[in-house]
C-alpha cells in the first residue's frame, strides 16, 4: 500500500490575512456502527496540533496523479434498474488503487447533495463518512455544502479535511498543499478554493503559499463560477495551472483547448466519472506536462467492502426514519382514488394475465432483492400513485398498489370501476419517460419500441397510440 502522504499545512483566513495552520490528523474508524452513524458524523471537535514541516510531506514519484470527483448531488450509487449505469462510492477505490498511495492526490470539488430534504441530509452525512473512508486529501465545500456542514456540526470532523471560501476567521481553511519529489526535483501541489463573486480575482495570488526555495509548483484553483470572462481574467495572473469549474453536464469536459494554460475543466455530475490529472516533467525546462482523463466508474469495478457496509447503513437509516410513509402526497382531482390492478381483472382478464407476465408486474420485488424497498427515491417508480393520496404508502398498508400497474399509465380507476361504460380513467397518468430517465434507464432513449414490446398486454387495435 505504501506510505500515506503526510498532509501539508493549511491556508487559513485570520482577520483578513492568510496564515499557516495545521489541522488534526485524520482518524478513520475501523468499523461502522449503524445505530451511531449519524451521531458519529456530527460530533468530535477539531484537535489542532503542531504543524508538521513541509519536508515531512515529501513523496518521491516519477508521475503525480491527481484524482478529482465532485457534484455527487446525493448519488451514492446507481439505482441498478438497468445495465451500463456508472458511478457508486463503493467502486471508487478500484480506480484510486490503480495508482500507489504515494503517487496520488484525491480531491473532491463539492456539491455533495442537491437539496435540503431529510433524505439528502442523511446522504450528506453518509458522503462525508465515505470521503473519510476513501482517504481524500481535501474536500471543497460549496456555499450550500458549508451551510449544511455547519448546521450539522461536521466542520470539525477530524476524518475529513475541508476547505471552503465561506468560513470566517480560523473556522475554515481555504487551501491545501502537499510536497512531492518528482524526478529528483521537489514539487509543491497547492489547491485553493475561491468565490469569484465575493473577492477580487487579484487575491488569488495571495491564496497560494510561496513554496520552499527551489521548489517547482502546480497550483490548482477551484472556482465558484466559471465563464470565459473569469477564465480570461485568471490566466494573466500567471500563477494558476489548472482551473476546476462547477459541473453543468453529467460528463467531465475540458473547457477550451487542452493545451492552453491554465487547463480548465469540470468533473461531471453524479460521480459517474473520476477525473485523473497526470503531472510529469516536460522536456521544456521548468514546465510540466498535464494529461487529463475521464475514467468511467463502471459496474464491473470491484466494490469496497467498507463502503458497501456504509450504504447498507444508509438503507437502514432511511428505513428507521420512516421516510417512505412520510413522503409528501398530493390530493387527486375530483375525488378520484387508486384501486389497484386486481380491480381491473374482472373486465380485462386477458390484459391482466398478460401484464402479470411482464417485468412491470414484479417491479417491487426487484427493490426487495437489493434492500431498497424503504427508499422513497427508488420506490416511487416501482409502485402505483406514491405521489398522491390513496396511492402507495407501504407494503403492509397498501400492498395492492405494489408494482407498476394499470393505473400508472391509465390513471386512478375508482370512477371507471364504478361506471366502466361511462367514465374513462383520467389524469394523472405517468409516461414512460417519467421513470425511464437517462439516469435510471440509460438504454431506453433510442430503443423505445423494443422496450414497449416487453410490456404488450393489450388487444385493442392501435392501442399504443390510443391508451384509454
Amino acid at each position: 500500500m505504501g506510505t500515506t502522504i503526510k498532509p501539508g499545512p493549511f491556508l487559513r483566513r485570520n482577520r483578513g490575512h492568510l496564515n499557516i495552520f495545521d489541522r488534526a490528523n485524520k482518524k478513520i474508524a475501523a468499523a461502522l456502527i449503524v445505530v451511531a452513524l449519524t451521531a458519529a458524523l456530527s460530533c468530535g471537535p477539531r484537535d489542532p496540533r503542531e504543524a508538521p514541516t513541509r519536508r515531512q510531506g515529501r513523496v518521491e514519484a516519477d508521475m503525480l496523479n491527481v484524482f478529482f470527483t465532485g457534484s455527487s448531488l446525493g448519488r451514492l450509487k446507481p439505482c441498478g434498474c438497468s445495465g451500463g449505469q456508472l458511478g457508486g462510492l463503493e467502486r471508487r477505490p478500484a480506480v484510486f488503487n490503480s495508482v500507489p498511495v504515494e503517487k496520488r492526490l484525491l480531491i473532491d470539488t463539492g456539491s455533495l447533495v442537491e437539496t435540503n430534504s431529510d433524505q439528502d441530509m442523511i446522504k450528506f452525512d453518509i458522503i462525508v463518512e465515505a470521503l473519510g473512508l476513501l482517504d481524500y486529501h481535501v474536500v471543497n465545500l460549496t456555499e450550500d455544502d458549508f451551510e449544511i456542514a455547519q448546521n450539522r456540526g461536521l466542520l470539525g470532523n477530524p476524518a475529513v479535511r475541508f476547505i471552503s471560501p465561506y468560513g470566517t476567521g480560523d473556522e475554515m481553511a481555504i487551501g491545501f498543499q502537499n510536497r512531492y519529489l518528482l524526478n529528483t526535483e521537489y514539487v509543491t501541489v497547492s489547491v485553493l478554493t475561491f468565490d469569484v463573486d465575493r473577492s477580487p480575482l487579484e487575491q488569488i495570488k495571495e491564496g497560494f503559499v510561496t513554496p520552499e526555495e527551489g521548489d517547482k509548483t502546480v497550483n490548482i484553483l477551484i472556482v465558484s463560477r466559471c465563464d470565459e470572462e473569469v477564465v480570461s481574467s485568471i490566466a494573466p495572473l500567471g500563477i494558476v495551472d489548472c482551473v476546476v469549474c462547477p459541473s453543468e453536464a453529467e460528463e467531465p469536459m475540458i473547457i477550451g483547448s487542452p493545451s492552453r494554460r491554465p487547463l480548465v475543466f469540470s468533473v461531471g455530475r453524479y460521480g459517474r466519472y473520476i477525473c485523473r490529472l497526470q503531472i510529469e516533467k516536460a522536456k521544456v525546462r521548468d514546465r510540466f506536462k498535464f494529461k487529463f482523463t475521464a475514467i468511467p466508474v463502471k459496474g464491473d469495478l470491484e466494490p469496497d467492502a467498507a463502503l458497501v457496509d456504509l450504504y447498507r447503513g444508509y438503507q437502514q437509516i432511511v428505513r428507521d426514519r420512516n421516510l417512505l410513509e412520510r413522503h409528501p402526497r398530493y390530493v387527486l382531482p375530483n375525488g378520484l382514488k387508486y384501486v389497484g390492478s386486481q380491480s381491473c381483472k374482472t373486465c380485462h382478464e386477458s390484459e391482466y394475465e398478460k401484464w402479470h407476465e411482464t417485468g412491470h408486474a414484479h417491479a417491487y420485488a426487484t427493490l426487495e432483492k437489493v434492500g431498497s424497498q424503504f427508499d422513497p427515491e427508488c420506490v416511487v417508480c416501482h409502485v402505483v400513485g406514491m405521489d398522491y393520496e390513496s396511492g402507495f404508502v407501504s407494503a403492509g398498508e397498501t400492498g395492492h398498489l405494489k408494482n407498476v400497474g394499470c393505473e400508472n399509465c391509465h390513471g386512478p380507476g375508482s370512477e371507471h370501476v364504478k361506471t366502466p361504460d361511462e367514465a374513462y380513467s383520467t389524469a394523472p397518468k405517468s409516461t414512460c419517460i417519467d421513470c425511464h430517465t437517462p439516469e435510471h434507464s440509460g438504454e431506453y432513449a433510442g430503443n423505445e419500441r423494443s422496450f414497449q414490446q416487453k410490456i404488450i398486454h393489450w388487444t385493442e387495435p392501435n392501442a399504443p397510440g390510443n391508451v384509454k
